[in-house]
């Protein structure tokens, strides 16, 4: 291939040597003016700056992000009371919470409970676990699915305060310190077969001989079809932190079918006092019966009833210090307290304690002289059992009065529990939604009550609202502080908020 010749350019004498480099021979102002880029764009520098960041004003820029944001209504929104309007939904405060999960089942769970685990007391660490117990209520055409589930969720991690304070967090070594508190949160089941709805579950623990095992876990289930069933839920537990642990068909059997009910019942609970087992029911019919297990394992329900309701039994509790005494809630709107050793089988006392259902009760566990109860009415109340006076069957002639009373709910009250370890603060669930916390330690004062942060008619008590739908029950962690969980149509909730 032959070589071009470099050729001369027009004004160039010759082609240029290595090294040389050419010489200006005219004036430099021919090479005309100069010429900016953002001449056009802005005049000067006062306008520049005004411009902002994108080349448009401040203003501008901020006047067309407010239109395409999203509309939000700040105002306070009181569920029950306040409408949604269409299109609007609730979003939480996640600030207020310092754990907050929501999970969901294949149907419904509207009772549950918690059972106590090896983990620990006053636990405060993150990742948070915990196990509990629910019955399912599924489509009265797919009843044969319905189960007693057994859970362990863990993973349960704390509200990631930085990224709701809206800080940016560039400390690699943090980071990694977070992970864990920041894992996704597990949920492990393990099912077993039941025949019917579930209408209440409650769970109790009793130490096996040998003290390095885990303790022995039961379940009572009231049923739909008004049989309660015994289970002992213990392989099923130990299964989850023991991988490769087989649970026979034998297992997943109850250990008692106990029939004695005729009518359906929600009323259920284990005594406290009786570690080989002592389980009181009531149904609707008014009937309430205790079931014993004896010293052979075999469970044996008393063929006489506890009777004086005139209507529904809704709810019982035995007395956190007395082993023989309970008390029964009814729909008759009466609260009735009975000594078990009573030959008749009649109340101590009753007390009218609303004029619409009464349709739970909770005895606080650390002033066992106190009891509240939830009614349909949306009231919940607290009593001094010391002023209760009466006996028989007869309602008491001297009415006394609570010494707390509250009608913020418009709703049926749906459940009510003390604090653990605080006489001072309730959780109460209800039909507008709510779940709601509350401080009793607050002194009842008429001018505040009216109106509290500028909101009408909300008690200086209400300590804190969470919005949950169809919410049915809720129960505390005896062993994470402040820790409620709750359960209704939509689902489980897990909060713990920064109020408690």
């Amino acid at each position: 291939m032959t070589k071009r010749p470099a050729e001369e350019s027009e004004g160039q004498g010759a082609p240029l040597k290595a090294g040389d480099r050419p010489i200006q021979t005219g004036n430099a102002t021919d090479a005309g003016p100069f010429e900016d880029e953002f001449d056009d764009e802005f005049e000067s520098d006062d306008e520049i700056l005004e411009a902002g960041v994108d080349g448009r004003p401040d203003e501008e820029r901020e006047a067309e992000e407010k239109r395409d944001a999203m509309d939000m209504d700040q105002k306070t929104f009181i569920p029950g009371r306040d409408k949604l309007a269409a299109g609007e939904s609730l979003s939480p405060d996640t600030s207020a919470y310092e754990l907050l999960h929501n999970f969901t089942t294949t149907w419904p769970c509207l009772s549950f409970d918690i059972v106590p685990d090896q983990l620990g007391t006053n636990r405060k660490a993150y990742p948070a676990t915990l196990y509990a117990v629910a019955g399912t209520q599924a489509e009265s055409k797919k009843v044969n699915q319905n189960e007693l589930m057994v859970m362990k969720l863990s993973g349960l991690s704390r509200m990631d305060r930085k990224r709701i304070d809206g800080e940016s967090d560039n400390d690699d070594d943090d980071d990694d310190d977070n992970d864990e508190e920041n894992a996704d949160p597990i949920l492990e089941t393990k099912s077993i077969p039941l025949p019917s709805t579930t209408n209440r579950i409650r769970a109790r623990q009793y130490p096996q001989q040998n003290a390095s095992r885990l303790p022995i876990t039961q379940t009572a289930t009231m049923l739909e079809n008004s049989n309660v069933l015994i289970h002992d839920v213990t392989p099923q537990l130990t299964s989850f932190d023991s991988p490769g642990t087989i649970i026979t068909p034998q297992q997943s059997n109850p250990i008692a079918t106990l029939k004695m009910h005729r009518t359906e019942g929600y009323a259920i609970d284990w005594s406290p006092h009786v570690p080989q087992g002592k389980l009181l029911t009531g149904d609707n019919d008014g009937k309430m019966f205790i079931t014993t297990c004896t010293d052979g394992g075999k469970w044996t329900p008393d063929t006489r009833p506890f009777l004086g309701h005139q209507s529904s039994v809704e709810d019982i509790q035995w007395s956190p210090s007395e082993r023989n005494v309970f008390a029964s809630a009814s729909s008759d709107g009466t609260v009735k307290v009975w000594d078990v050793r009573s030959k008749t089988h009649k109340p101590a006392i009753s007390v009218q304690v609303s004029e619409t259902d009464v349709n739970v009760i909770s005895w606080s566990r650390q002033t066992t002289h106190l009891l509240a109860t939830g009614a349909d009415d949306g009231r919940w109340a607290v009593w001094d059992l010391r002023q209760w006076k009466g006996s028989s069957d007869k309602v008491s002639t001297s009415q006394p009065t609570p010494v707390a009373s509250f009608s913020f709910h418009k709703e049926q009250i749906t459940s009510i529990e003390w604090h653990p370890t605080d006489d001072s603060i309730m959780a109460v669930a209800a039909g507008d939604n709510t779940l709601t916390l509350w401080d009793l330690s607050v002194e009842l004062d008429d001018e505040e009550s009216k109106d509290t942060a500028g909101i009408q008619d909300v008690p200086p008590q209400l300590l804190f609202l969470h919005y949950m739908e169809m919410i049915k029950e809720c129960h505390w962690h005896p062993q994470i502080p402040g820790c409620v969980v709750g359960t209704g149509g939509s689902g489980f909730g897990i909060l713990k908020t920064i109020s408690v």
